[in-house]
């Protein structure tokens, strides 16, 4: 039997469903979902394997008009990753349509270097009527010239298999760039403090989920096999600092015990988790804080 392997990268507006999809199609949770908008800022990739193609997608930040820095880097990080891909699959919310962010969008492809597969996925269907979904198919398809049209639903699983098929047939032929039992190449030191920053995200509300990062200090092995892990959640004010923390700390106890029943459902062990919350004012202009989130500093440069 021929092998493929091929990187694939999952593009759209925030929240339009990427985590939910790259999550779907590994099988795991792997990238971090939650109800606002903007949360995943490193290129995550999942690893899933369709007969004897292996499947790599890159779960890039949404794409958005930026603003500060750090936005900057995230949406450079997402057209990074497009470029770099071997197929691009572009999400749109089936009741949103076409909105000033898509047809950004629409533009950016444009640009990506020829001959690159670029598939549609309307995101949500079960969120309008069949109708709608036939016009607005149409309507995108009019604008872009599109390899394929999938009518999915990333949180239900509907046509999540046929998208995994297309794509299973779509990548280069090649050897397996990953061991067949990896769903991630992310550090576990990444993915845990991804797992505390969605607690926090869920957790808290308006601006301030943006305003912090989260990064694990050190992760020691024990003898009896458990794992101490050690984050430090970084705020950029005194006052965000006491909204993390909560009333006598019980905020940030509850977000810690959160995130370690999930560390522990995703390693399969016992773990021994510490969250520290520390202000760092100018978080968003430090270079190593962007290292940590696998973003590019240079590329939140105006």
């Amino acid at each position: 039997m021929t092998t493929r392997a091929g990187f694939i990268a999952l593009i759209g507006e925030p929240n339009a469903g990427k985590s939910t999809l790259t999550n779907r199609m590994v099988g795991a949770k792997v990238s971090i979902v939650t109800h606002k908008v903007q949360t995943t800022r490193a290129r995550i990739r999942g690893v899933a394997m369709e007969g004897e193609s292996q499947l790599i997608f890159v779960d890039t930040p949404g794409l958005f008009k930026p603003r500060r820095r750090l936005d900057r880097a995230m949406v450079a990080a997402a057209w990074g990753g497009a470029a770099d891909a071997d197929i691009v699959v572009l999400l749109v919310e089936a009741h949103r349509g076409i909105t000033d962010g898509v047809e950004r969008i629409l533009e950016g492809l444009r640009d990506l270097p020829r001959g690159r597969a670029v598939a549609l996925a309307i995101n949500k269907i079960d969120r309008v009527e069949a109708k709608a979904l036939l016009t607005l198919s149409q309507a995108l398809n009019e604008r872009f010239d599109f390899a394929r049209t999938f009518m999915i639903s990333a949180e239900k699983g509907y046509g999540v298999d046929d998208l995994r098929e297309w794509l299973a047939g779509q990548v280069p032929e090649g050897p397996w760039l990953y061991p067949e039992d990896q769903i991630a190449d992310l550090p576990l030191r990444m993915i845990a403090a991804e797992m505390t920053r969605e607690k926090l995200t869920l957790r808290l509300h308006q601006e301030l989920p943006y305003q912090l990062t989260v990064e694990t200090e050190s992760w020691q092995e024990r003898e009896d096999g458990t794992a101490r892990i050690d984050q430090v959640v970084y705020v950029a004010r005194d006052g965000h600092k006491g909204i993390v923390l909560g009333h006598k700390g019980e905020t940030i106890k509850a977000i810690s015990k959160a995130a370690r029943e999930e560390l522990e459902e995703f390693l399969g062990r016992k773990v021994h988790l510490f969250v520290q919350v520390k202000v760092r004012e100018h978080w968003q202009d430090e270079a190593e804080r962007y290292s940590e989130m696998g973003l590019d500093f240079k590329d939140g440069n105006a």
